[in-house]
């Protein structure tokens, strides 16, 4: 795979510069039409969608005409359909939001969100209420650090948005500086999709504010045509320079659900020195009822993936509870019960959520 024709005699020295790719991200029908033969599910989607705007580097367009990631980053009809089982807020983030900018769910952790922006938005967002969305104040983050300051029982904060990465240096060192200080504080973590959809963002400057500020990376990994020779050396950069990185990656139905595609990504992963973590139901957001997949099919392919290959290649398969009760990790069959297209979830306290299945 390469760059698409339509920027071929892009100079080199643009296209590797970060920020020409987010100034040049394809965000419309007029940016996309040419670049690739748009179906009419698409045609109508791209023409009407405005609850989650489109936004595709001009790097991860390469993927455009690949049967399984262009489904993820292209809307669709199916977009529009709304069941009464699924949320706009399917996590139920927003009951515990506590400052403009912090999510407090878990007792230890804070979830801090300072940007709505990525730089290649994902059809499956659990945050498309927000991201791609401009109207968030990041002018100043001052409630947030205090809030944290004055609640000693936080020990791991993990960074997000939107794509926490997309920052200026300058920004992001301002933030990470402030929390660093913190004496409670003993994990600090970004999530992000960057190495694999905008990998001209890791650059030595940005490698020394993550290895300075002992940052560990949450990366965001779908499928294994995502480990591009780019981003292959972009996570040995970071790998090279002292960062610590885990992934996510998210089931979704046709685009990853299968033992040998899960198998790739895990092992290419692990070759790249990023250890497979969580494998993800994906959660219920509204209109996403196309990417979910079978719970029962979720756990017998997490449990098939135990007995194939190495343990360290394996991540933790968890549902993230519909409501805010956090991630559940699920392990058997036992765990859940069926009711009707309802799976009956438990956390550890005993207490019982609701998720959607799909057939």
């Amino acid at each position: 795979m390469n760059r698409l024709k339509h920027f071929i005699n892009i100079d080199d020295d643009l296209w590797n510069n970060w920020k020409w790719q987010i100034s040049n991200y394809l965000s419309s029908y007029d940016d996309i039409k040419n670049l690739t033969n748009l179906s009419s599910s698409e045609v109508f989607a791209l023409k009407n969608s405005n609850k989650f705007g489109t936004s595709i580097s001009p790097y991860y367009s390469m993927h455009l005409n690949n049967n399984f990631i262009r489904k993820t980053i292209i809307p669709s009809k199916d977009e529009f359909i709304n069941y009464k089982d699924e949320y706009v807020d399917p996590l139920g983030e927003e009951k515990n939001r506590v400052t403009p900018h912090i999510i407090h769910t878990y007792p230890d952790k804070i979830l801090f969100l300072v940007t709505t922006f990525c730089a290649t938005y994902c059809r499956y967002c659990t945050r498309s209420r927000i991201v791609s969305k401009p109207k968030f104040d990041n002018s100043n983050y001052n409630d947030s650090i205090e809030y944290i300051k004055k609640n000693k029982n936080i020990r791991d904060v993990l960074i997000s948005g939107g794509d926490p990465l997309i920052m200026s240096d300058t920004s992001l060192e301002e933030i990470l500086s402030k929390i660093r200080i913190i004496s409670h504080v003993k994990i600090i973590r970004i999530g992000s999709k960057i190495p694999a959809v905008l990998p001209m963002r890791i650059t030595d400057g940005l490698c020394k504010i993550l290895n300075k500020y002992n940052v560990w990376l949450s990366l965001h990994f779908i499928h294994p045509d995502e480990i591009q020779p780019e981003t292959i050396k972009a996570c040995k950069k970071l790998s090279n320079a002292g960062i610590s990185m885990i992934s996510q990656t998210v089931l979704l139905k046709g685009v990853n659900d299968n033992k040998e595609t899960l198998i790739k990504l895990f092992y290419l992963l692990l070759s790249i020195n990023v250890k497979p973590y969580y494998l993800l139901q994906c959660d219920p957001i509204k209109g996403s009822k196309h990417f979910r997949t079978n719970i029962k099919k979720s756990i017998k392919l997490i449990q098939s993936l135990h007995s194939n290959i190495s343990g360290v290649a394996v991540p933790q398969f968890v549902i993230d509870s519909p409501g805010g009760g956090g991630k559940i990790p699920i392990v058997s069959l036992k765990q859940i019960k069926q009711k009707g297209k309802k799976v009956i979830i438990e956390d550890f306290n005993e207490n019982k959520y609701v998720y959607p299945d799909v057939s």
